[in-house]
């Protein structure tokens, strides 16, 4: 949880999750809006946020692995090139 301040009215408030936006040319946090209309700010704290995107083209196995992966198993069925018929 980040605790985030207003600079104008001095009250505080923490959040959990944050939805970062540009409004009127500057980088806010969507949920720190204060009541008095104004964003609140954070003072950063040590580290690096985790991002984690969810969008199907960034998965790590593309479309033509899982192709592959369905034609190997058709050809040469469950058991592995190297392994023996017994």
């Amino acid at each position: 949880m980040t605790l985030y301040e207003c600079n104008f009215c001095g009250s505080t408030k923490e959040v959990g999750k944050a939805t970062i936006i540009y409004h009127e040319k500057k980088w806010v946090t969507k949920e720190a809006l204060c009541h008095c209309g104004h964003y609140m700010e954070s003072k950063p704290v040590d580290g690096m946020p985790i991002l984690k995107r969810t969008e199907a083209s960034l998965s790590k196995k593309k479309r033509g692995d899982m192709l592959w992966d369905s034609a190997k198993e058709k050809l040469i069925g469950e058991r592995g090139v190297n392994e023996s018929y017994d």
